[in-house]
């Protein structure tokens, strides 16, 4: 009988133990959930603070911009202070912000457009000028790997990759071409949406890209060319270059010699020793302006440990307002 209840209690003894073990591990369990749940609002609300920043700073830039328009919209230079960029330190924090002028670069939905110039029996072969352009534009970076046949490569399957039709230019690419790659796509046979599709474009390396990237842009909606000559900065001379036929030691000097303020309109640019002596035709004149209505705000915030970019389209139109047409997170600059 005695020896029953010794082994009664053994019994529950162990039974206690393992509640106390059971309860640990559950405490264990809940603590730890606790500490991801804990950590997982601290995030979201870090998050959430870094994205309020950048909304902020997107605000702050549509009223600057509304009040570049209403003051000095018949001219837009870099010498104004919307040019200038901003690193505002805020409560645990920062904000940095860039506004550009994306009439600054080469649209790349605008390269059907201009007088052609035939190259052949077939109308797909033909040249427009704004294709000569960017086919100029390319020789002028001087960068290895881009010579006169992938200049010509890049210029075709750009036009094939916008224009509607399948047919193929010269040196183009069209379904047939994307579709025999190890991962097969179809040409979009559309405007771009970004320009980040270059990449994918046929004759387009990752050796020579970023060094394109920064002359060139895709303007919401837009396919036309429309170049503000006094936001062009000298280290894109080779844009210049490529719009007029300049050589790139040319381009940097008009640019260098451009009045502080800038031309005060576009006669006075193209009346320019060396643009007049270029005998430039009517569509290429079209594309110089001295007024921007299209610019882009890239805004990266911080907030702890959070971070957040913004990329905003902005279309400023004297007596419409500034509208929001396009937002990319995290967007290529």
């Amino acid at each position: 009988m005695r020896h029953s209840l010794k082994r009664q209690h053994g019994v529950a003894l162990m039974i206690v133990l393992m509640i106390v073990a059971l309860v640990s591990v559950l405490a264990t369990e809940m603590g730890t959930r606790l500490q991801l749940q804990i950590q997982r609002t601290a995030n979201i609300k870090d998050n959430n603070q870094a994205y309020w920043y950048g909304v902020g700073a997107e605000a702050f830039a549509r009223k600057s911009i509304q009040t570049l328009i209403e003051e000095t919209g018949d001219k837009i230079s870099l010498s104004q202070p919307w040019a200038q960029p901003i690193a505002y330190p805020l409560e645990n924090g920062g904000l940095e912000a860039e506004l550009k002028d994306l009439q600054a670069c080469f649209n790349l939905n605008a390269i059907l457009q201009g007088e052609s110039t035939s190259t052949g029996s077939n109308s797909d072969s033909d040249i427009t000028e704004a294709m000569a352009a960017f086919h100029t534009m390319l020789l002028a970076l001087e960068v290895d790997g881009i010579d006169d046949y992938t200049a010509d490569t890049v210029r075709d399957s750009l036009a094939d990759w916008i224009d509607s039709d399948d047919n193929m230019r010269p040196y183009g690419a069209e379904d047939s071409e994307y579709e025999s790659k190890e991962f097969p796509y179809l040409a979009a046979n559309g405007v771009m949406a970004s320009k980040s599709e270059l990449r994918i474009v046929n004759g387009v390396s990752a050796n020579w890209l970023n060094e394109v990237m920064p002359l060139v842009c895709v303007i919401p909606g837009v396919e036309t060319m429309a170049i503000n000559v006094n936001t062009i900065e000298e280290d894109n001379a080779a844009l210049l270059a490529g719009l007029t036929g300049l050589d790139i030691t040319q381009a940097k000097g008009v640019i260098s010699s451009r009045p502080t303020d800038g031309w005060d309109d576009t006669d006075d640019f193209l009346n320019e020793t060396t643009i007049a002596a270029l005998d430039l035709s009517d569509t290429r004149k079209d594309w110089f302006k001295v007024t921007s209505e299209y610019f882009i705000l890239h805004t990266k915030t911080r907030y702890n440990k959070a971070t957040f970019k913004l990329s905003t389209v902005f279309h400023a139109e004297e007596g419409a307002g500034v509208s929001i047409v396009k937002r990319e997170f995290g967007g290529i600059k």
